[in-house]
């Protein structure tokens, strides 16, 4: 074999397992989870109460940035059977059952960098039926279960058309608080 050729040789080995390891590593920065968890605080005078659910489904691609959760909303439940059938009527979950937000990460993440990293995401957050441009903070921490995922923001409630509803002589705050966390595992397993 000539030295020209041992060179290509080599030259397209390495090119190979370049190739190779590229996209191992690009398909491990794509994670899912179909069970993550969900809380949304609200409050009237005097009284605060919380809902919950642990259906959440989330995609996160580090490839090209895109963030995209999303939540069944009759999953969300408060405790008390009457307030859930309330708050089903009140976003009139059987014409708009999801809540969804779907951006882009406009921070970049390190998955080598230990411990919990400060991100943002910028994009559409849909419920009822509307869509708003909103920006969320949370946290990214790659632990050994996989891909933490910490975030929160506050709705206003008539932002998405949503009436708030009443309890007796008072009003539900219009603005509420809303949790998600979530852990991700990589695509490829």
């Amino acid at each position: 074999m000539s030295n020209i050729s041992a060179i290509l040789t080599r030259g397209a080995a390495a090119g190979l397992l370049l190739t190779l390891i590229c996209a191992s590593t690009a398909g491990a920065q794509a994670f899912r989870t179909e069970s993550g968890h969900v809380a949304f605080h609200s409050s009237v005078p005097l009284h605060a109460f919380t809902g919950t659910s642990e259906t959440l489904n989330g995609r996160i691609s580090l490839a090209d940035s895109t963030v995209d959760f999303y939540v069944d909303l009759i999953t969300l439940e408060t405790g008390i059977a009457k307030r859930d059938k309330d708050m089903r009527q009140t976003l009139e979950t059987e014409e708009h059952p999801f809540a969804e937000f779907y951006g882009k990460l406009t921070t970049p993440v390190n998955l080598q960098a230990e411990g919990a990293q400060q991100v943002s995401a910028e994009g559409t957050f849909t419920i009822h039926g509307i869509s708003r441009e909103i920006t969320v903070e949370g946290t990214l921490n790659r632990t050994p279960e996989g891909l933490a995922v910490e975030a929160s923001w506050t709705l206003n409630m008539t932002d998405y058309d949503i009436k708030p509803p009443g309890i007796l002589f008072y009003r539900v705050s219009e603005e509420i608080e809303i949790e998600l966390q979530a852990t991700l595992q990589p695509e490829n397993n």
